[in-house]
C-alpha cells in the first residue's frame, strides 16, 4: 500500500481509524482504502450514517453558536478528529473573534492535519492526548497556555463517548472534566443509540460489529445512561434530544430519518 504524502510517519495505514471513517462520511478526503473499505462495510447495515455524521456537525455549530451567546468563548474540544469545513474555531470567531480553541485527539492524522490548519494561529492550537486521561488534558502545556480554567469553558465531546467502553470509566472521566472547569462552564456531547434510528436493533447492531471488528467498539447507550453525562450540570432546553431537535435552525421535519439517531445535549455547570 503506497503511503500518501500528507500520511504521518509512523503510522500504520492497514489498521483502520474511526476519525479517518469519520472524514470519510463527511466527505473529506484524508483517510485511507482501509478506512474506507471500513466504512462502506459499516454503511451495508446503517446507510445513513454520513447523515447522522452530518447531524454531529450541524449541532456541534448550533452549539457553538450558543456558547458565544452566552459569554463562553474558550472551548476544549476532546474527540475533535480531522479538519473539515466549519470547525469549532471557525464557528466560534465569526461570532467571536476574540474565542480560543484547544483541539484533543489521539490519532495522528488528525492532530497532524490539526497542526497544518492552525499553524500560526495564536488562538488555537491541538494536544495529542487521550479522553481516558483527563489530568493529561488539563494539565497539558497546550490547555495551560490557551485556557483559562478559573472561566466559563465549552467541553465540547461530540461523537467520541460512544467509543469508550464501560471498563474505560467514561462517566468518571467526564465528571473529572467538569470538575475542573469554572462555574458558568458547558458541556456539550453526543452519543450514539439504538434509540431513534429507523432500523432494527439487529440491523443497526451489523454496524457495531464492524466497528467491533475493527477493535474500535461502538457502544450504543440508553438515553438514560447518556443523561448521566452530565451530572453536575443542569441541561439546558430542550433537554437531551435527537441531534435536529436541539435548537434547531431549519425545519426539523425536513432532517432525515437517519439524522434523529442517538442523542445530543448541552449541560451548564451551576
Amino acid at each position: 500500500m503506497e503511503r500518501p504524502a500528507w500520511a504521518p510517519p509512523g503510522i500504520d495505514i492497514s489498521v483502520p481509524s474511526v476519525s479517518r471513517m469519520y472524514d470519510f462520511y463527511l466527505g473529506g478526503s484524508h483517510n485511507f482504502e482501509v478506512d474506507r473499505e471500513a466504512a462502506r462495510k459499516a454503511m451495508e447495515f446503517m446507510p445513513g450514517l454520513p447523515k447522522i455524521m452530518q447531524a454531529n456537525r450541524a449541532f456541534m455549530r448550533r452549539a457553538v453558536r450558543h456558547a458565544v451567546d452566552n459569554d463562553v468563548t474558550q472551548f476544549l474540544d476532546i474527540g475533535s478528529g480531522i479538519p473539515t469545513f466549519g470547525n469549532v474555531h471557525e464557528v466560534a470567531r465569526a461570532a467571536d473573534p476574540t474565542a480560543r480553541v484547544v483541539y484533543v485527539d489521539h490519532d495522528p492524522v488528525a492532530v497532524a492535519h490539526s497542526r497544518a490548519v492552525l499553524d500560526g494561529d495564536e488562538g488555537a492550537t491541538v494536544v495529542a492526548a487521550d479522553l481516558r486521561k483527563p489530568a493529561d488534558i488539563l494539565h497539558s502545556p497546550e490547555v495551560t497556555r490557551l485556557l483559562d480554567l478559573e472561566r466559563p469553558v465549552a467541553l465540547l465531546l461530540v461523537a467520541v463517548l460512544h467509543f469508550l467502553e464501560d471498563e474505560d470509566r467514561p462517566h468518571e472521566a467526564v465528571a473529572e472534566l467538569i470538575a475542573a472547569l469554572a462555574p458558568g462552564s458547558l458541556i456539550v456531547l453526543t452519543h450514539a443509540s439504538y434509540e431513534g434510528i429507523p432500523l432494527s436493533e439487529e440491523q443497526a447492531g451489523g454496524t457495531v460489529g464492524v466497528y467491533r471488528n475493527i477493535r474500535n467498539p461502538l457502544v450504543m447507550r440508553s438515553g438514560d445512561e447518556i443523561t448521566r453525562f452530565f451530572e453536575g450540570t443542569e441541561l439546558v432546553e430542550p433537554g437531551l434530544v435527537p441531534m435536529p431537535l436541539w435548537r434547531p435552525d431549519s425545519p426539523v421535519e425536513e432532517e432525515d430519518p437517519f439524522a434523529f439517531s442517538g442523542f445530543a445535549g448541552v449541560g451548564r455547570k451551576a
